[in-house]
Protein backbone atom coordinates (compact mmCIF):
# COMPACT_ATOMS: atom_id res chain seq x y z
CA UNK A 1 0.00 0.00 0.00
CA UNK A 2 1.16 3.53 -0.75
CA UNK A 3 1.75 5.70 2.30
CA UNK A 4 1.01 9.42 2.14
CA UNK A 5 0.94 11.76 5.14
CA UNK A 6 1.23 15.46 5.93
CA UNK A 7 3.09 14.79 9.19
CA UNK A 8 5.13 11.64 8.52
CA UNK A 9 7.30 10.54 5.61
CA UNK A 10 8.84 7.21 4.72
CA UNK A 11 12.21 6.65 3.04
CA UNK A 12 13.70 3.29 2.08
CA UNK A 13 17.33 2.61 1.24
CA UNK A 14 18.31 -0.99 0.72
CA UNK A 15 16.92 -3.05 3.58
CA UNK A 16 16.55 -0.07 5.93
CA UNK A 17 13.44 2.13 6.17
CA UNK A 18 13.26 5.47 7.94
CA UNK A 19 9.99 6.86 9.25
CA UNK A 20 10.43 10.60 9.67
CA UNK A 21 8.38 12.72 12.03
CA UNK A 22 7.87 15.48 9.52
CA UNK A 23 6.17 18.47 11.12
CA UNK A 24 9.26 20.54 11.95
CA UNK A 25 7.51 23.92 12.08
CA UNK A 26 5.43 22.62 15.00
CA UNK A 27 8.46 20.87 16.59
CA UNK A 28 6.79 17.61 15.54
CA UNK A 29 3.92 18.03 17.98
CA UNK A 30 1.65 15.00 17.83
CA UNK A 31 -1.77 16.07 16.59
CA UNK A 32 -4.70 14.09 15.26
CA UNK A 33 -3.01 13.46 11.92
CA UNK A 34 -0.04 11.85 13.65
CA UNK A 35 -2.16 9.39 15.63
CA UNK A 36 -4.16 8.52 12.50
CA UNK A 37 -1.19 8.16 10.16
CA UNK A 38 1.25 6.27 12.40
CA UNK A 39 -0.59 2.92 12.20
CA UNK A 40 -1.03 3.45 8.45
CA UNK A 41 2.75 3.81 8.17
CA UNK A 42 3.20 0.62 10.22
CA UNK A 43 0.77 -1.22 7.94
CA UNK A 44 2.64 -0.01 4.85
CA UNK A 45 5.95 -1.16 6.33
CA UNK A 46 4.46 -4.55 7.12
CA UNK A 47 3.87 -5.09 3.41
CA UNK A 48 7.47 -4.34 2.42
CA UNK A 49 9.19 -7.72 2.49
CA UNK A 50 12.62 -6.24 1.72
CA UNK A 51 12.64 -3.97 4.79
CA UNK A 52 14.61 -5.58 7.60
CA UNK A 53 15.03 -2.65 10.03
CA UNK A 54 13.10 0.55 10.73
CA UNK A 55 14.60 3.79 12.05
CA UNK A 56 12.29 6.41 13.54
CA UNK A 57 13.83 9.87 13.31
CA UNK A 58 12.64 13.46 12.99
CA UNK A 59 13.01 16.48 10.74
CA UNK A 60 13.77 19.85 12.26
CA UNK A 61 15.46 20.81 15.55
CA UNK A 62 13.52 18.41 17.79
CA UNK A 63 12.36 14.80 17.78
CA UNK A 64 8.98 15.80 19.23
CA UNK A 65 7.54 18.04 21.93
CA UNK A 66 4.81 15.46 22.46
CA UNK A 67 1.06 15.84 22.35
CA UNK A 68 -0.19 18.87 20.43
CA UNK A 69 -1.76 20.64 23.41
CA UNK A 70 -3.00 23.55 21.29
CA UNK A 71 -4.98 21.19 19.09
CA UNK A 72 -6.09 19.05 22.01
CA UNK A 73 -7.20 22.05 24.04
CA UNK A 74 -9.30 23.38 21.19
CA UNK A 75 -10.87 19.99 20.61
CA UNK A 76 -11.75 19.58 24.28
CA UNK A 77 -13.45 22.98 24.36
CA UNK A 78 -15.46 22.23 21.21
CA UNK A 79 -16.45 18.74 22.35
CA UNK A 80 -17.36 20.01 25.81
CA UNK A 81 -19.71 22.59 24.33
CA UNK A 82 -21.64 20.06 22.25
CA UNK A 83 -21.41 16.82 24.25
CA UNK A 84 -24.93 15.52 25.01
CA UNK A 85 -23.87 14.30 28.45
CA UNK A 86 -20.86 13.77 30.68
CA UNK A 87 -21.15 10.02 30.11
CA UNK A 88 -21.03 10.46 26.35
CA UNK A 89 -18.06 12.76 26.66
CA UNK A 90 -16.25 10.27 28.86
CA UNK A 91 -16.94 7.49 26.37
CA UNK A 92 -15.53 9.62 23.56
CA UNK A 93 -12.41 10.38 25.60
CA UNK A 94 -11.90 6.68 26.35
CA UNK A 95 -12.15 5.75 22.67
CA UNK A 96 -9.67 8.48 21.74
CA UNK A 97 -7.12 7.33 24.31
CA UNK A 98 -7.45 3.73 23.13
CA UNK A 99 -6.99 4.86 19.53
CA UNK A 100 -3.77 6.66 20.44
CA UNK A 101 -2.55 3.64 22.41
CA UNK A 102 -3.17 1.39 19.42
CA UNK A 103 -1.31 3.85 17.22
CA UNK A 104 1.90 3.50 19.24
CA UNK A 105 1.35 -0.25 19.67
CA UNK A 106 1.40 -0.62 15.89
CA UNK A 107 5.10 0.22 16.05
CA UNK A 108 5.75 -2.18 18.93
CA UNK A 109 4.07 -4.98 16.95
CA UNK A 110 6.25 -4.62 13.85
CA UNK A 111 8.14 -7.83 13.08
CA UNK A 112 11.34 -5.97 12.22
CA UNK A 113 13.60 -4.28 14.77
CA UNK A 114 12.85 -0.59 15.33
CA UNK A 115 15.55 1.94 16.23
CA UNK A 116 14.66 5.39 17.61
CA UNK A 117 17.19 8.11 16.70
CA UNK A 118 16.42 11.01 19.04
CA UNK A 119 17.70 14.58 19.00
CA UNK A 120 16.48 17.71 20.76
CA UNK A 121 13.27 17.44 22.74
CA UNK A 122 11.62 14.05 23.26
CA UNK A 123 8.74 14.90 25.56
CA UNK A 124 5.55 13.18 26.69
CA UNK A 125 4.20 11.29 23.70
CA UNK A 126 7.74 11.12 22.35
CA UNK A 127 8.70 8.90 25.27
CA UNK A 128 5.59 6.81 24.60
CA UNK A 129 6.84 6.34 21.03
CA UNK A 130 10.47 5.51 21.76
CA UNK A 131 9.43 3.14 24.55
CA UNK A 132 7.71 1.08 21.85
CA UNK A 133 10.99 0.80 19.92
CA UNK A 134 13.53 -1.96 20.41
CA UNK A 135 16.65 0.22 20.53
CA UNK A 136 17.04 3.90 21.41
CA UNK A 137 19.94 6.13 20.38
CA UNK A 138 20.25 9.86 21.01
CA UNK A 139 22.47 12.84 20.31
CA UNK A 140 24.16 14.86 23.03
CA UNK A 141 21.55 17.63 22.79
CA UNK A 142 18.61 15.30 23.53
CA UNK A 143 16.22 16.16 26.35
CA UNK A 144 13.71 13.59 27.64
CA UNK A 145 10.67 14.16 29.84
CA UNK A 146 7.69 12.12 30.96
CA UNK A 147 5.94 15.47 31.14
CA UNK A 148 2.31 14.51 31.73
CA UNK A 149 2.16 15.15 35.50
CA UNK A 150 3.12 18.78 34.86
CA UNK A 151 0.01 19.25 32.70
CA UNK A 152 -2.33 17.36 35.05
CA UNK A 153 -2.44 14.15 33.00
CA UNK A 154 -1.52 10.56 33.86
CA UNK A 155 0.70 9.25 31.06
CA UNK A 156 -1.66 6.90 29.22
CA UNK A 157 -0.20 6.04 25.80
CA UNK A 158 2.26 3.35 26.93
CA UNK A 159 5.15 4.91 28.84
CA UNK A 160 4.02 3.66 32.24
CA UNK A 161 3.57 0.14 30.82
CA UNK A 162 6.71 -0.11 28.66
CA UNK A 163 9.29 2.04 30.44
CA UNK A 164 9.54 -0.32 33.48
CA UNK A 165 10.84 -2.97 31.03
CA UNK A 166 13.58 -0.55 29.94
CA UNK A 167 14.79 1.25 33.09
CA UNK A 168 14.61 0.46 36.80
CA UNK A 169 11.38 1.13 38.67
CA UNK A 170 12.85 3.92 40.79
CA UNK A 171 13.87 5.88 37.70
CA UNK A 172 10.42 5.38 36.15
CA UNK A 173 8.78 6.68 39.31
CA UNK A 174 11.08 9.71 39.53
CA UNK A 175 10.53 10.70 35.91
CA UNK A 176 6.76 10.14 35.98
CA UNK A 177 6.12 11.77 39.38
CA UNK A 178 8.23 14.88 38.72
CA UNK A 179 7.82 15.41 34.98
CA UNK A 180 11.43 16.67 35.05
CA UNK A 181 13.71 16.99 32.04
CA UNK A 182 16.76 14.74 31.84
CA UNK A 183 19.65 15.17 29.46
CA UNK A 184 21.36 12.63 27.22
CA UNK A 185 23.97 11.79 29.82
CA UNK A 186 21.35 10.90 32.44
CA UNK A 187 19.27 9.01 29.87
CA UNK A 188 22.30 6.93 28.98
CA UNK A 189 23.25 6.29 32.60
CA UNK A 190 19.82 4.86 33.48
CA UNK A 191 19.58 2.80 30.28
CA UNK A 192 16.83 4.78 28.59
CA UNK A 193 19.10 5.01 25.55
CA UNK A 194 21.73 2.54 24.35
CA UNK A 195 24.29 5.20 23.46
CA UNK A 196 24.86 8.90 22.77
CA UNK A 197 26.20 10.18 19.46
CA UNK A 198 27.51 13.65 18.68
CA UNK A 199 25.48 16.78 19.20
CA UNK A 200 22.66 16.80 16.68
CA UNK A 201 20.27 15.07 14.33
CA UNK A 202 22.83 14.13 11.67
CA UNK A 203 25.13 12.46 14.19
CA UNK A 204 22.51 10.27 15.80
CA UNK A 205 20.82 9.43 12.51
CA UNK A 206 24.16 8.37 11.04
CA UNK A 207 24.70 6.10 14.03
CA UNK A 208 21.19 4.71 13.57
CA UNK A 209 21.83 3.91 9.92
CA UNK A 210 25.13 2.22 10.78
CA UNK A 211 23.45 0.06 13.42
CA UNK A 212 20.48 -0.69 11.16
CA UNK A 213 22.77 -1.89 8.38
CA UNK A 214 24.66 -4.08 10.84
CA UNK A 215 21.36 -5.72 11.84
CA UNK A 216 20.12 -5.92 8.25
CA UNK A 217 23.24 -7.86 7.23
CA UNK A 218 22.05 -10.79 9.35
CA UNK A 219 19.40 -13.31 8.39
CA UNK A 220 16.02 -11.53 8.60
CA UNK A 221 14.43 -14.82 9.63
CA UNK A 222 16.80 -15.08 12.58
CA UNK A 223 16.50 -11.40 13.58
CA UNK A 224 12.70 -11.37 13.39
CA UNK A 225 12.58 -14.69 15.20
CA UNK A 226 14.79 -13.28 17.94
CA UNK A 227 12.47 -10.29 18.32
CA UNK A 228 9.44 -12.59 18.54
CA UNK A 229 11.12 -14.79 21.14
CA UNK A 230 12.15 -11.80 23.26
CA UNK A 231 8.57 -10.47 23.15
CA UNK A 232 7.20 -13.88 24.11
CA UNK A 233 9.22 -13.83 27.33
CA UNK A 234 6.98 -11.13 28.82
CA UNK A 235 4.60 -12.60 31.38
CA UNK A 236 5.92 -16.12 30.97
CA UNK A 237 8.24 -18.40 32.91
CA UNK A 238 11.68 -19.36 31.66
CA UNK A 239 10.42 -22.84 30.80
CA UNK A 240 7.55 -21.38 28.77
CA UNK A 241 10.02 -19.14 26.94
CA UNK A 242 12.30 -22.07 26.21
CA UNK A 243 9.37 -24.03 24.82
CA UNK A 244 8.40 -21.10 22.58
CA UNK A 245 11.90 -20.75 21.10
CA UNK A 246 12.10 -24.52 20.58
CA UNK A 247 8.86 -24.42 18.63
CA UNK A 248 10.03 -21.40 16.67
CA UNK A 249 13.29 -23.01 15.60
CA UNK A 250 11.50 -26.24 14.77
CA UNK A 251 9.51 -24.24 12.21
CA UNK A 252 12.26 -22.01 10.82
CA UNK A 253 15.68 -23.54 11.48
CA UNK A 254 15.95 -25.40 8.16
CA UNK A 255 16.13 -22.28 6.02
CA UNK A 256 18.10 -21.25 2.96
CA UNK A 257 19.61 -18.52 5.15
CA UNK A 258 21.08 -21.18 7.43
CA UNK A 259 22.51 -23.06 4.43
CA UNK A 260 24.00 -19.77 3.19
CA UNK A 261 25.54 -19.07 6.61
CA UNK A 262 27.19 -22.51 6.66
CA UNK A 263 28.45 -22.14 3.08
CA UNK A 264 29.83 -18.67 3.77
CA UNK A 265 31.67 -19.98 6.85
CA UNK A 266 33.25 -22.85 4.91
CA UNK A 267 34.15 -20.57 1.99
CA UNK A 268 35.50 -17.76 4.21
CA UNK A 269 33.23 -15.08 2.77
CA UNK A 270 30.47 -12.78 4.04
CA UNK A 271 27.03 -14.35 3.99
CA UNK A 272 24.30 -12.91 1.79
CA UNK A 273 20.88 -13.58 3.31
CA UNK A 274 17.60 -13.52 1.38
CA UNK A 275 15.19 -14.18 4.21
CA UNK A 276 13.96 -17.58 3.05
Amino acid sequence: MEFVSDVLSLDIEGHVATLWLNRPAARNAMGRAFWTDLPLAAAALGELADVRVLIIAARGPHFTVGLDLKELGGSLLQEGSRAPSKAAGNANSYREVRRMQESVSSIARLKVPVIAAVHGYCIGGGVDLISACDIRLCSGDAIFSVREAKVAIVADIGTLQRLPHIVAAGHVAELAFTGKDIDARRANSIGLVNSVHGQGADDVYGAGVELANEIAANSPLAVQGTKAVLAANDGHTIDEGLDFVARWNTMYLESNDLREAMSAFVEHRPAKFNGD
